[in-house]
């Protein structure tokens, strides 16, 4: 594997973090070097990307300390809306970014900053994959991803400089099942709702992202084709709850989960055959020696993106760390790391440089495995001949229908989401 080469520092970042004293003696690497030991940046996010491995490597690449905290998505935007002090990066997911941004409790970041900026997927610069995209319902990255200057407090739809979050990871969600408890094949959304799988199926509880699941099983159904999947009016929350809320009174839901490590166990015990599901935990049953399918379906996958937000406090050398950090992340290492889990890296062409011909193939282009895939962790995921689950990157990520969103009625289908548990 590629080692990631030293970054180098110039004096003028050294002196802006005021160390102008020592560099005035010192050569500016040698007294970043010496300064980065004591710099500590306190980030949290989901268990999706705050991993371990990202820390231990932080410190030997870079030097500095990155503390993780790992939380479910409403604890997430919870803490980040409403606990400015306790963190310096906030690792979130863009619809989160939506309900935190007009707290002021991020700074926006500069481009020009950004080493990699350049080779960013275009969903989180203009929103198109590719010039012909279509750009899906809901809450879009790129709708929310700058504002107008570093005070900026709206969003804005062109790229302006200025991003709210630096992108990192992305993925096209599908619903998992468990093929050998089956035995046929899977094709629509509506079959979460199948009664051929009653007390057998899941959903995951949380609201903003769960009511997109379940819009897409609603027009699966034929029930309703919303005009926009993620802004729905009350009279469109009230239809799509009632049915959900039908099918549970009527057994349909083993359980509802918060975590991948819900999901992992439902799946992997077989309480579970068919739920709403996230790749790695797809990844993890699979590690037990389980089979489990991301199934590729056809109405189109629900999208989500995630990416890196600076606390609106962070200055001197601790926000030099950070713009280190984001540059470090984007420079392939990371990604390859996520790549070999089924996600996606906001700058794919370096991540490529950190993986093996053959799990590019397998991860990115779509192409059957020539030998074992192995996850990060060096766990057999599929053999010699497998091909991924729906396809290339831009099969899955070109058939998105939906991203996950927050609505105008934010507040009115959070309350009767919880009614929706509650019945």
């Amino acid at each position: 594997m590629t080692t990631i080469p030293r970054i180098r520092y110039s004096r003028r970042s050294v002196l802006k973090s005021g160390l102008a004293a020592a560099a005035a003696t010192l050569p500016a690497p040698m007294v970043w070097s010496q300064a980065i030991k004591d710099v500590t940046l306190r980030q949290f996010g989901t268990g999706v990307s705050n991993l371990n491995e990202v820390a231990q490597k932080v410190k030997e690449d870079l030097g500095f300390t990155l503390q993780m905290t790992a939380l479910d998505s409403d604890s997430v935007t919870q803490r980040a809306a409403t606990q400015p002090n306790s963190f310096d990066i906030a690792d979130i997911e863009y619809w989160i970014c939506k309900k935190v941004w007009p707290t002021g409790n991020l700074q926006a970041m500069d481009t020009s900053k950004i080493e990699n900026y350049d080779k960013i997927v275009g969903i989180f610069r203009d929103g198109k994959l590719t010039p012909d995209s279509v750009i899906a319902q809901g809450t879009a990255p790129h709708s929310v991803g700058f504002v107008d200057g570093p005070g900026g407090t709206e969003f804005v739809n062109e790229e302006s400089g200025w991003m709210t979050l630096i992108p990192t990871i992305y993925n096209a969600d599908t619903l998992g099942i468990r093929p050998d408890l089956i035995n046929r094949p899977i094709n629509n959304w509506s079959e979460l709702l199948n009664p051929e799988f009653k007390g057998k199926a899941s959903i995951l509880d949380i609201a903003s992202i769960g009511i997109m699941d379940m819009s897409m099983v609603v027009e699966s159904l034929g029930e309703y084709t919303y005009p926009d999947k993620g802004n729905m009016t009350r009279d469109e929350i009230d239809l799509t709850l009632g049915i959900f809320t039908e099918a549970k009174q009527n057994g349909q839901f083993r359980a509802f989960w918060k975590t991948f490590d819900e999901s992992v166990n439902l799946m992997a015990s077989g309480e579970v055959v068919i739920q709403s599901m996230w790749s790695p935990a797809i990844t993890a049953v699979r590690a037990r020696g389980i089979p489990c399918v991301y199934q590729p379906l056809e109405e189109g996958y629900r999208s989500w993106g995630g990416g890196i937000g600076l606390s609106k406090s962070l200055s001197g050398i601790e926000l030099d760390a950070a713009y280190e950090y984001i540059n470090w992340y984007l420079s392939g290492w990371v990604g390859g790391f996520l790549m070999r889990q089924g996600y996606y890296s906001a700058v794919p062409e370096t991540s490529k440089l950190f993986m093996t011909d053959d799990e590019w193939g397998f991860w990115f282009e779509g192409k059957p495995a020539q030998g074992d895939i192995t996850n990060p962790f060096g766990q057999v995921m599929e053999q010699a001949g497998a091909v991924r689950d729906g396809g290339s990157f831009y099969e899955r990520m070109g058939n998105v229908a939906c991203w996950n969103a927050v609505m105008d009625e934010n507040q009115y289908m959070v309350r009767k989401w919880n009614e929706f548990i509650a019945a």
